[in-house]
């Protein structure tokens, strides 16, 4: 079993350093060759994609068979020689992945255990929330730009074998973000499910389809779409089967009756049809129908005349991860504050206050980075804790901080991952009340560096809880000073701080016990 390349080699520049990364997905192993410049800037050298049907199996029967196993294996050890000639061997130039294939298996470690005891290639699952992250590194500059794109409110979508990722953008922004139990595999199961014959798939396909689409509906209402761009490797086989001449580099409109002429046919075939017409492997010609389907269904319900098709895939975004070496720039920042935020007002948060906990918690941090040590990506965690601190008043007042932990944790934030949730849902649960401990199970299951954290973001967040006690925003400017063991806070420009000291005394016993020293907050002296 040999990789097929769809691009043609070249060897990297000496000024560069080379990269790939790896996704294993639903229906196929795709790896992606790339050059890094100093400035970040990305080259894409080759292309790999080998089809093997793990959706198949994780989809239809809940776990990857021994013989799927093997054949990953075999694809992944023919990449590693690729890998090999253009020189990448250190992890830092290899970034592996796997998606909802892999991660919704009952044997996934057994799989990935396999995977790195044969080829030495550590596979991540990557969840939901890190797939919308990553999609959205990946097309944030075809965004910047196409003017109509950035201006307008444009929905970016994925309907892959498992799930359906959608973002709803506009002016670059990120207003909304959800992934959606909808995938082409998903719809075949059923199909076998119902022993559905020819004659009826299509029809129990569109009902599966229009119940996921009147829930995006309800999130996303059609008034609020203005494009609909397509990232899929189902919906860009379209767009070359209706523009033979397509620049792949470029967006190519496809008119949404040439799309759905084109999905009745290719639903009208079987799969060793589909495999013997259009010259694709068999898995894609599983999914093919299925997921074209879903998003002439998608346009339609959004009333669009168009879907907008481009290159861009996941891989795209992992290899700008790669080149930025992971960090979480200013605007990707924002786009998650700003999520954050949005959760925040469906739960009728106090913004002002949200806000300024926020910006008091990050100025300690920057302050504090002395005592806390803690990397910048924790910043971030630090203040969409803060945003979202109350939104457990929702639910109820009394114990309040328990509901917010729970909310959090079962939300989706834009940009963060599952593991990163639980860390802010556990920092605003001890916002108040009780510290942590060892009877806390999702506290208690972290390791040690991650419960270390949580102790040091909770203990300031508490702080800046506290120095907004009265609600009112009135603290813009602390100094710090370290004055015989104790954190010494002055504000200035304020007369009366009895209520925040009675705050602070009342909630800062976790600072002391984190940080090792009491915390004394007073005025400026002049």
């Amino acid at each position: 079993m040999s990789p097929e390349l769809t691009e043609s080699r070249s060897r990297p520049a000496s000024a560069a350093q080379p990269a790939a990364v790896i996704d294993i997905g639903t229906t196929s192993i795709r790896m992606a060759i790339a050059e890094i410049g100093e400035a970040g800037d990305v080259r894409p050298l080759t292309t790999l994609t080998q089809a093997v049907n793990l959706g198949r199996d994780t989809f239809t029967k809940g776990v990857i068979e021994k013989s799927t196993i093997e054949d990953c294996v075999r694809v992944l050890r023919s990449y590693k020689r690729v890998l090999a000639e253009y020189r990448i061997e250190r992890p830092e130039q290899l970034r592996a992945v796997a998606t909802s294939a892999v991660r919704e298996a009952q044997n996934r470690l057994a799989f990935l255990d396999r995977i790195y005891t044969a080829t030495g290639i550590t596979v991540s699952p990557i969840d939901e929330s890190e797939v919308s992250r990553i999609t959205y590194l990946g097309v944030q500059p075809l965004i910047k730009l196409d003017p109509e794109l950035a201006q307008q409110r444009t929905v970016i979508t994925e309907v892959g074998g498992g799930s359906t990722e959608l973002l709803l953008v506009h002016n670059a922004d990120v207003h909304f973000s959800h992934t959606y139990r909808l995938g082409s595999f998903r719809l075949r199961e059923q199909l076998e499910v119902f022993h559905a014959p020819q004659s009826t798939s299509r029809h129990i396909m569109e009902t599966q389809i229009r119940r996921v689409v009147d829930q995006i509906l309800q999130q996303v209402p059609s008034e609020n779409v203005q494009q609909l761009v397509a990232l899929g490797g189902d919906v860009r086989f379209a767009a070359r089967q209706l523009f033979p001449d397509w620049n792949s580099a470029e967006l190519t409109r496809l008119p949404l009756d040439r799309l759905e002429k084109l999905t009745d046919t290719v639903l009208s075939y079987n799969e060793d049809k589909l495999v013997h017409k259009y010259h694709i492997p068999f898995p894609d010609a599983w999914t093919l129908g299925p997921a074209l389907l879903a998003y002439v269904q998608l346009a339609r319900a959004f009333e669009l005349n168009q879907i907008i098709a481009c290159q861009i895939n996941l891989r795209d975004g992992l290899l700008q991860e790669l080149a930025t070496r992971g960090a979480w720039n200013e605007d990707f920042n924002n786009q998650v504050m700003r999520s954050s935020l949005e959760l925040g007002r469906k739960f009728d948060i106090d913004v002002d206050h949200a806000r300024h906990v926020a910006k008091l918690c990050k100025i300690l941090f920057q302050g504090l980075r002395e005592e806390h040590q803690l990397s910048p990506r924790y910043e971030l965690l630090l203040q969409v804790a803060a945003l979202l601190h109350e939104i457990g008043m929702y639910i109820s007042t009394g114990s309040y901080h328990k509901h917010t932990m729970y909310l959090i944790i079962n939300s989706e934030l834009f940009g963060l991952s599952k593991a990163d949730e639980t860390l802010v849902g556990l920092t605003a649960r001890y916002h108040r009340r009780a510290s942590p401990k060892p009877t806390h199970t999702i506290y208690t299951a972290l390791d040690r560096d991650q419960r270390i954290a949580v102790a040091k973001m909770a203990a300031m967040l508490r702080l800046a809880d506290a120095l907004d006690a009265s609600h009112s925003q009135r603290f813009h400017e602390l100094r710090f000073s370290r004055e015989g063991g104790r954190l010494v806070i002055s504000v200035p420009q304020v007369e009366d701080l009895s209520l925040e000291q009675l705050a602070l005394k009342q909630t800062g016993t976790l600072f002391e016990e984190t940080y090792g020293m009491p915390v004394l907050l007073r005025k400026m002296r002049s």
